[in-house]
């Protein structure tokens, strides 16, 4: 059998989808036999897949394919639409896997999708504007086209249910695993030396992730603050990890101002951007991971903490 995947968010491991391709991948090329897979990447994009011992019997090869001279968001569209399609044709491909929603409306053979959250089209607030609601009401379309869709909880798998109207047999929810390959928990980085690297205090509650809206970083402050003002142990300080917004909107609320206006002045400490391979130090020291998102697809971000034996405050 041999299966084709859009390859479109390889070397974009800064995203969730780009995660979930890489660690997919990987782990495909180690464990996978009797099938044949072709990851179709955008021209001139490394494709740099460390498999070691499996390098000569990897069922994984590569295929580049040019981006056509547009705009970007018309280039990803035509390789969605365009590219992807005809590749899985003329390959003569058995299946075709595209690992974020992103379909082909013309699926010349079997077509597979992950659908990892409906959050452009649940959410108000992440609707964008004209063309991305356009975008988002033809993905909806070509996932209802597709031959089965992969969502990666049961929450997922029931929102595809009840707002794409897809049956119920034709999804499959696969969760996902520890967002690291197994050769990242090699050589670590010292505790000692994380905390110098991002000037973190003895103690800390920690949050790590986006800090757009529905991250719910304004509840985290307020539960904070509320901490303290019940009697809890200041030493404790909180670290807010993450490249900060920009600027200071009602999509990206600035944490910064929302932490002056609770008066919480030194108790928070802000780490900035956090290299991958010092993530599970920066969990494994935290007294607790915050994470009172108010929608996830699945929530990477709590596995990971969890893999590090860091306690986790969630929401439902």
């Amino acid at each position: 059998m041999h299966i084709l995947i859009n390859g479109w968010f390889w070397g974009q491991s800064t995203t969730g989808s780009g995660q979930y391709l890489h660690r997919l991948v990987e782990h495909l090329a180690r464990v996978e036999t009797g099938t044949r897979f072709t990851l179709l990447t955008p021209e001139k994009r490394d494709w740099g897949l460390e498999i070691g011992d499996w390098a000569s019997q990897s069922p994984i090869s590569n295929l580049q394919s040019p981006i056509p001279n547009l705009p970007r968001q018309l280039a990803k569209l035509y390789w969605e639409q365009i590219t992807i399609p005809s590749m899985a044709l003329r390959l003569g491909a058995d299946l075709l896997f595209v690992p974020y929603w992103a379909a082909p409306f013309w699926q010349p053979v079997p077509t597979v999708v992950t659908v990892h959250d409906l959050i452009p089209l649940l959410l108000p607030a992440y609707r964008g504007d004209l063309l991305n609601r356009l975008y988002t009401g033809l993905v909806s379309l070509t996932a209802r086209r597709a031959a089965a869709v992969i969502t990666v909880s049961e929450a997922g798998a029931r929102d595809v249910t009840t707002h794409l109207s897809i049956p119920s047999t034709r999804i499959f929810p696969v969760h996902h695993g520890p967002n690291m390959a197994e050769s990242d928990q090699e050589d670590r980085p010292a505790p000692d030396v994380i905390r110098a690297k991002y000037a973190l205090p003895e103690r800390y509650f920690l949050y790590l992730g986006g800090f757009d809206a529905r991250k719910n970083v304004a509840g985290i402050l307020a539960g904070y603050r509320r901490y303290l003002d019940k009697g809890g142990d200041p030493a404790v300080k909180l670290v807010l990890a993450g490249k900060l917004p920009e600027r200071d909107t009602d999509f990206f609320p600035d944490p910064r101002r929302m932490a002056a206006a609770l008066s919480l002045g030194e108790q928070i400490y802000y780490a900035g951007w956090v290299d991958e391979a010092d993530k599970p130090a920066l969990y494994g020291g935290a007294t607790a991971y915050l994470f009172p998102s108010h929608y996830e697809g699945f929530g990477m971000m709590l596995l990971e903490a969890m893999a590090a034996g860091c306690p986790v405050i969630t929401s439902q």
